[in-house]
């Protein structure tokens, strides 16, 4: 199991927590993905800037996308820029393959059949580890989920996370998600400017 898979598993498994904005997950999964792909030698940082590795093999096919996704001409990017390319859209691409591969399935409403719902876990051993990871204070998973406002019964208010890369990754996933609520408070404050113009309140 990948960070990035893990993540999924637990941010999905909603009984515990409410459910997580696509767009914050998606960042998350990108943050996550950087951090796998450290694990694997894929890629390392000098400062905040990424720098290619080896090309993983035999590896996750999301793993190995997000890879062969790395900017190899100088300059290379900031992790950050990694986020917010790499992010785009990638909760369903994740949540698309784990329901492939049998991991989620649509729960479906009662009294009507032919309507499926929300995308939810199958308690699988994938997912038990997962949640058993995160439930017992892993540090990665453990500041991951606190950065999208999910906590576990051992989540520490600082998480203990000794590499420096992965610190700092750790860090730029905090910041893009401060910046992007900061976006979307903007846009439902022009959006209510907006309404208001049209209610006659200006």
């Amino acid at each position: 199991m990948t960070a990035a898979r893990d993540l999924l598993h637990v941010a999905m498994d909603t009984a515990d927590h409410g459910p997580v904005e696509r767009g914050d997950l998606s960042l998350a999964l990108a943050g996550a993905e950087m951090i796998d792909l450290l694990g694997a030698e894929a890629a390392g940082l000098e400062d905040d800037r990424v720098v290619p590795g080896h090309r993983p093999t035999g590896a996750d096919p999301l793993l190995e996308e997000a890879a062969a996704s790395l900017v190899r001409e100088t300059p290379q990017e900031s992790v950050g820029d990694w986020l917010w390319r790499r992010g785009r859209n990638l909760s369903a691409a994740y949540t698309n393959a784990l329901e492939e591969e049998g991991q989620f399935t649509r729960r479906r409403h009662r009294g009507r059949p032919f309507q499926t719902g929300e995308l939810v876990p199958v308690d699988t051993p994938a997912h038990r580890e997962a949640v058993e990871r995160w439930t017992s204070g892993e540090p990665v998973l453990d500041a991951l989920t606190a950065a999208l406002g999910i906590r576990g019964k051992e989540t520490a208010a600082s998480p203990d996370v000794e590499n420096d890369a992965v610190a700092t990754v750790l860090a730029a996933v905090n910041d893009a998600l401060l910046e992007l609520e900061a976006y979307k408070q903007r846009r439902a404050v022009e959006q209510a400017a907006f309404d208001n113009i049209w209610r006659g309140d200006w």
